[in-house]
């Protein structure tokens, strides 16, 4: 069990940590091997996150002393929270996909997730399709084509009413 001081410890890391953020992904890692667990702390790090368990009481308190408007007792079991300094599509999309090459033993999902700048907090559902959304560099290069395919077009019919005369 946990003193005093060290909850209170624990409670000034997910002020931190929330602070910090842009973006906050919940999950459930029940029955999660260790080492799943350790590669997906190594892809949210990748993109300048932190993965941290803290007890649901402990991180409502931090949440409340940051005005954030999640309610921690609505998720049930373990719950581990991946704090993202990206947009809400990137760090969803990290912990999607990681979520997609476990084995069926395992029972990690993801429980919610929450847009600090926006102050909108999205369900499991609404996470699993924003984690499936191809990244925002991936979405531009996307519309750039779509922006250039016209002008192409064009450029292509001149070229082939030149070569006839």
């Amino acid at each position: 069990m946990k003193t005093k001081v060290q909850k209170k410890q624990e409670v000034e890391s997910g002020e931190e940590l929330s602070k910090k953020a842009d973006s906050m992904v919940f999950v459930d890692f029940a029955k999660t091997p260790v080492k799943d667990i350790t590669a997906l702390k190594n892809e949210v790090r990748s993109i300048g996150g932190v993965y941290r368990v803290i007890k649901k009481r402990l991180l409502q308190r931090a949440f409340n002393e940051q005005g954030v408007s999640v309610d921690t007792k609505q998720f049930g079991g373990q719950l581990a929270t991946v704090f993202a300094p990206k947009d809400i599509s990137e760090a969803g999309g990290v912990v999607f996909r990681f979520s997609k090459g476990l084995d069926k033993a395992s029972e990690f999902k993801i429980v919610g997730g929450y847009d600090v700048k926006s102050k909108q907090y999205f369900s499991d559902g609404e996470m699993k399709r924003i984690g499936q959304l191809p990244s925002r560099d991936i979405l531009l290069a996307q519309l750039l084509g779509m922006l250039q395919a016209p002008t192409k077009s064009l450029v292509y019919t001149l070229d082939q009413i030149a070569k006839k005369k």
